[in-house]
């Protein structure tokens, strides 16, 4: 049987604007503070008639924090997979230090996907805009892209590709995968 080849993408400030304080990204905390970053749907369609399935994982600790609501998250969420073609999303209400392993940098989520969904994990990429992204998709064995946005925080040391949005970051993908050799 044929193995898949996804996307894995962080959510806040990949797929949605995240929301800086103090040069920090914070996750949107309710629908109405959601706003989908340009060129992301055409950037997810690409990818997606590329073969891909595009799962999305996201930490979401503000819910065990007590700053965010369950519900409204899932609603976030729900919207996203109704507006974008997402496949699946993953996520981890656990905060730090719950040491959850679905938590990011930790690659459960991402392994957790690749067991369910039959994927090929060394033809797949996690792409994200924090270091604990892109060491979850180190761990778990896939191509990373860093979407660098220059936050007032820890960068990741070792990533694959470095790019500016998630248009390029798609770019990097299939003219990545034109060179590739199977």
């Amino acid at each position: 049987m044929k193995k898949n080849k996804a996307i894995f993408l962080d959510r806040d400030g990949v797929i949605n604007k995240a929301i800086l304080k103090l040069g920090k990204p914070h996750a949107p905390l309710y629908l109405n503070k959601l706003k989908v970053l340009p060129y992301v749907k055409r950037s997810m369609n690409m990818l997606r008639d590329q073969g891909y399935l595009l799962i999305v994982i996201t930490n979401q600790p503000d819910v065990a924090r007590g700053r965010a609501n369950f519900n409204e998250i899932e609603l976030i969420n729900k919207y996203l997979t109704k507006k974008l073609p997402i496949f699946k999303i993953f996520t981890c209400y656990h905060d730090k230090y719950h040491k959850c392993f679905c938590r990011k940098p930790l690659p459960g989520s991402i392994l957790n996907a690749v067991s369910k969904y039959n994927i090929n994990i060394k033809e797949s990429y996690m792409v994200g805009d924090r270091w604990s992204d892109i060491e979850a998709g180190k761990k778990a064995g896939c191509k990373t892209i860093f979407i660098d946005y220059h936050y007032k925080e820890r960068q990741p040391k070792f990533y694959d590709f470095k790019s500016k949005s998630l248009l390029e970051a798609s770019k990097i993908i299939i003219n990545n995968n034109k060179n590739a050799k199977y």
